[in-house]
């Protein structure tokens, strides 16, 4: 039988209230051109509530079950994983006729392609309608991680994120494919809070070098691991740097390390340097002594020198050996042993050498005003020439009656002869001659100088400025 899909016009009728469901259809009718099988058109009224889905015509249903039977308009609706429930306009027996409305639910897990199909003219469903697996987006793959689900993308698959070594997980560890197409939990990130590592060197103690407080110091800078990337953006030494000179002592260094995340490591390391140290010198009695160095270490040298009116017996200098021994002898200052006994005057001077400097005053007579009145100034300035290490020798008269004398000690007159010969000083005037620790003449004065003058022209001295840093050490000076 053919369809004529000619609708004619629709007639609207009065609202019905249906009780029951406690709604509110309106009645449509409409003229339905239909072909018999014996080639007649026939007009068939339809009428039906709108908005119900039922039908309000059933008296010419025996009609359609005699014509229509066993002849559906649809192909029969088959669910796999799923059912239907299906409403016809001409009741129970014309299954799938058009119009028909089927209902799709499927079981769980799975998802109708349309949850309602209709049978249309053209004997096709409206839509597809099969229950397809539910299955989530995929998953995105975290930075510097992964992870592994039970069941793919599909409804209730249980996926378990893991991160990488070095990384730790940030956020939830698993997510589930939920029945509405969306995971129960986002994709969490892998980060970096795990620190670096470093291993500091293992640094040995060291021994200063001879005549040093300090010692070179040489390791290898450690390198730093990072179990996330590997990249490490600084290493810092906290320190001095290695081939560096450390002075004596226990020294604490540290290394520390960041990687790429911010995250620290460290280690710390100690430099030890020793100094071999002799026992103590000190200076002896009316003496004093200047170390260079640190005055006791390996390498140092401590050299001594006595006050006026002494001289130096045993070791002049003292050097710290490596065995922690002190090289020379002992020193000490006693009293300067003047031999007035010897028979030239070199052999007298030989006595002053390297020892002490020497003014020899010449007169013609103990009552020469200048003789006088150079030995008043200068007996009032002795503490001046003992710190200058100065001995005075006078030389008084004229051969065979002139005598000499050495503070309290006396000169014979053939000595005294020959140290003035010797100097080529004149006997018969006034005359002062000033003689360095070489022998050296360095002034001579014809007329009397004040001790002031004097001290000026020894403290110019090269020798005399070393002995002044040492005195200042010291703290041996002149009140007056």
């Amino acid at each position: 039988m053919k369809v004529n899909s000619n609708l004619q016009p629709l007639i609207h009728l009065p609202d019905v209230f249906n009780r029951a469901e406690k709604k509110k259809y309106q009645m449509v009718e409409q003229l339905i051109l239909r072909e018999s099988p014996h080639g007649q058109t026939l007009a068939v009224p339809v009428a039906w509530w709108k908005g119900s889905g039922r039908y309000a015509y059933g008296d010419d249903e025996d009609w359609y079950s005699h014509t229509y039977r066993g002849t559906p308009w649809c192909a029969p609706i088959k669910i796999k994983h799923g059912d239907v429930s299906c409403r016809t306009p001409r009741g129970e027996h014309y299954r799938n006729v058009m119009g028909t409305r089927c209902k799709i639910r499927c079981k769980q897990g799975y998802e109708a392609q349309s949850s309602e199909v209709v049978c249309m003219a053209s004997k096709h469903w409206s839509s597809n309608y099969a229950c397809r697996e539910i299955r989530c987006p995929k998953l995105d793959m975290p930075i510097n991680g992964g992870y592994k689900c039970s069941d793919g993308s599909y409804f209730n698959s249980r996926c378990e994120f893991f991160c990488s070594p070095g990384f730790t997980l940030k956020g939830q560890k698993t997510a589930t494919c939920r029945y509405n197409v969306v995971w129960s939990a986002g994709v969490p990130s892998c980060v970096d809070i795990d620190p670096p590592k470093i291993k500091c060197p293992n640094v040995k103690d060291k021994w200063a070098e001879p005549g040093k407080l300090t010692a070179r110091v040489t390791w290898d800078t450690p390198e730093g691991v990072d179990t996330a990337d590997g990249i490490l953006t600084d290493v810092i030494l906290k320190g001095k740097p290695s081939k560096s000179n450390f002075p004596e002592g226990l020294h604490k260094m540290s290394y520390t390390v960041f990687d790429r995340a911010g995250n620290k490591g460290s280690c710390r390391f100690t430099v030890r340097v020793r100094v071999r140290r002799c026992s103590p010198l000190f200076p002896p009695d009316n003496g004093y002594m200047k170390c260079d160095s640190d005055k006791d270490n390996y390498g140092a040298t401590c050299e001594f020198t006595c006050t006026g009116g002494s001289e130096l017996r045993g070791s002049a200098a003292r050097v710290c050996q490596y065995g922690l021994t002190w090289s020379g002898s002992d020193t000490t200052c006693a009293p300067m042993n003047i031999n007035v006994g010897v028979r030239t005057a070199a052999a007298l001077l030989d006595q002053f050498y390297e020892k002490r400097r020497l003014l020899v005053i010449s007169a013609p007579t103990a009552a020469n005003h200048n003789y006088r009145f150079q030995m008043t100034n200068l007996q009032q300035a002795q503490c001046g020439l003992d710190l200058r290490h100065v001995t005075v020798i006078e030389l008084v008269g004229t051969y065979p009656a002139q005598v000499g004398r050495i503070r309290h000690n006396l000169l014979s007159p053939g000595l005294a002869l020959q140290l003035r010969l010797l100097l080529q000083i004149p006997q018969r005037s006034f005359q002062m001659v000033l003689v360095d620790k070489q022998g050296t003449d360095k002034q001579r004065y014809p007329f009397p100088i004040t001790a002031a003058e004097l001290f000026t022209t020894i403290d110019t001295f090269p020798l005399r400025k070393d002995e002044m840093l040492v005195q200042q050490e010291a703290g041996q000076t002149c009140q007056s």
